[in-house]
């Protein structure tokens, strides 16, 4: 039998989607650059200090757009009980950081874990369950008809240009109406809403890429004005891009 608990790091190149199932209740977290994860219907961003919780044998579909660093902790379904959701993405206060950190000295083994390695791996699922009860907002719905999964990926494919509603429409072959009313229906917001959605996650993405100014990362997101940028970062995060790369590292 392995351990109760255990961690691993590991380092990714860009991955297209893979679809991941483990026995055990499963905290990932990137240490760099930033994951994607997408189930039923609702996509996520994982940037560094924020973590997707999954209960064991929660199917979910994982991206890696860029270069990143995982930080994962497996725990048996008999050492610790079932996290409070299916699947929660949330942000990682610093004792949760910090714990994740120390959990790295365990990697998996055939022996169990030494008494002090079982409170620290007892302690971070205490915190990290307690942190799952309050899910972070910013979730993207990822659609149900093919129509919207396509809109939504060609207005991903052209988040720096001018890209307008009725273009997507017409490459969906749906009059603009229709269309409108797919969103509403499946996605719960309308388009433009999804648009300035969509610019800030993929934002959040560039911030976790590297060290590139904020102004570079406005316009490549399609802001020509840097206010008008944080303006939007701010709606959605409740903080500023500097402020929210900031965290990253805290």
């Amino acid at each position: 039998m392995t351990r109760e608990a255990f961690a691993f790091t590991r380092s990714f190149g860009p991955t297209g989607p893979t679809e991941l199932v483990v026995d055990r209740h499963y905290l990932l977290c990137a240490s760099t650059g930033a994951l994607r994860l997408e189930a039923e219907g609702q996509r996520w961003l994982l940037p560094p200090a924020r973590a997707a919780l999954l209960r064991a044998g929660r199917p979910a579909t994982i991206a890696i757009p860029q270069p990143a660093k995982t930080a994962s902790v497996l725990f048996h379904v008999d050492f610790v009980p079932p996290p409070p959701q299916q699947l929660t993405v949330f942000d990682l206060d610093p004792l949760a950081r910090a714990l994740v950190s120390e959990c790295g000295t365990w990697q998996e083994a055939e022996e169990p874990l030494p008494p002090y390695a079982r409170a620290i791996f007892a302690a971070l699922a205490a915190v990290t369950w307690r942190l799952a009860e309050r899910p972070s907002p910013v979730v993207m719905p990822a659609g149900r008809s093919a129509e919207v999964r396509t809109a939504l990926q060609l207005t991903e494919e052209r988040l720096g240009d001018e890209i307008r509603f009725e273009e997507v429409a017409a490459a969906v072959g749906l009059v603009p109406r229709s269309l409108a009313r797919r969103f509403e229906a499946e996605v719960g917001m309308t388009w433009r809403a999804t648009l300035r959605r969509m610019r800030v996650l993929r934002a959040v993405e560039l911030l976790a890429a590297d060290d590139a100014p904020i102004t570079t990362i406005a316009h490549e997101v399609g802001y020509g004005s840097l206010s008008a940028f944080n303006a939007a970062f701010r709606e959605l995060t409740t903080v500023t891009p500097s402020g929210y790369r900031a965290t990253f590292t805290r």
